[in-house]
């Protein structure tokens, strides 16, 4: 008897737990299923100008995508020790930053062009225990905040006032780290980030190795507990399919910027070839979302 009435207890635990899981699962729904980008067609990418990043521009109306890389990097600039340009991204009345890097320093710099066409620079001053890397910037879409990555593997990425835009912000002072965004896993080599809407980003990470998402390469959404401003918000990150790896020459393939552009709805991701394809084959792929 005393068998019979545990199995008895088993099984009500057992229907019970199936019920809960039910109830779970039926009113949360996971970023993995929220979010399905699917790839839909392709432009070559140039090595010299589109091999690190791209943005859409909303103003001036019908303005051409903008690309960056070592190609589009001035001499004014490079000579003067600013020799790595990232992600660039544009707000969305018109405001567009270049985020750059030196081989050493304790500095970065975004290189800022108004509306009006007329270029600054803005300098960011290396906070304690902040590295070099000045790998994207992604502005929030109200437009006074603006999110910047190291490289390497973070549970964090860095907030600022956007340049040029927050009022805050001058060219003649230094550019702060106001902010963090607090990451619930570790990202690796995150190559550029771009909001889907203004609690939401889509991030590339050339991560080579796998080992934080079953997956080389991935696409990774990161949902934010509050829009980032002047305090610390949360980030719970959500890997959603591996970028396409594609070539006629194998090796190591290269992530690069990423761009949302909500006007279209398309998604649109930069993957460098390996070794000599990087001249013929390296692309631009473009993503619906499902």
């Amino acid at each position: 008897m005393a068998l019979r009435a545990r199995q008895r207890c088993h099984a009500v635990l057992t229907g019970l737990v199936a019920f809960a899981s039910a109830v779970v699962l039926s009113s949360a729904v996971p970023a993995q299923a929220a979010d399905t980008w699917t790839e839909v067609g392709s432009d070559r990418a140039d090595p010299l100008t589109e091999s690190q990043g791209l943005t859409s521009v909303e103003v001036p109306a019908n303005s051409a995508n903008r690309y960056t890389g070592i190609g589009t990097i001035p001499i004014s600039v490079s000579s003067r020790g600013w020799n790595h340009v990232g992600d660039p991204d544009a707000s969305y009345d018109g405001y567009y930053v270049e985020p750059y890097q030196a081989d050493s320093g304790t500095a970065k710099m975004f290189r800022v062009q108004a509306p009006n066409g007329t270029w600054s620079e803005y300098v960011h001053t290396l906070g304690s225990g902040e590295a070099l890397n000045n790998s994207f910037v992604a502005i929030a879409p109200a437009g006074q905040w603006m999110v910047s990555g190291e490289w390497g593997t973070m549970t964090r990425l860095l907030v600022h006032p956007t340049p040029g835009v927050n009022p805050s912000t001058s060219p003649s002072a230094n550019l702060p780290w106001t902010s963090s965004i607090r990451l619930d896993h570790a990202v690796r080599d995150v190559q550029g980030c771009d909001f889907l809407d203004a609690t939401t980003l889509l991030c590339s990470s050339d991560d080579p190795a796998g080992t934080l998402f079953g997956m080389t390469k991935p696409l990774l959404q990161i949902d934010l507990s509050a829009e980032p401003g002047g305090s610390d918000v949360t980030g719970h990150v959500t890997a959603l399919r591996q970028l396409p790896l594609r070539s006629s020459c194998s090796g190591n393939f290269e992530t690069e910027g990423i761009d949302y552009d909500r006007r279209t709805g398309t998604l649109r991701v930069i993957v460098v070839s390996p070794g000599f394809c990087v001249l013929t084959d390296s692309k631009t792929y473009k993503f619906t979302r499902g």
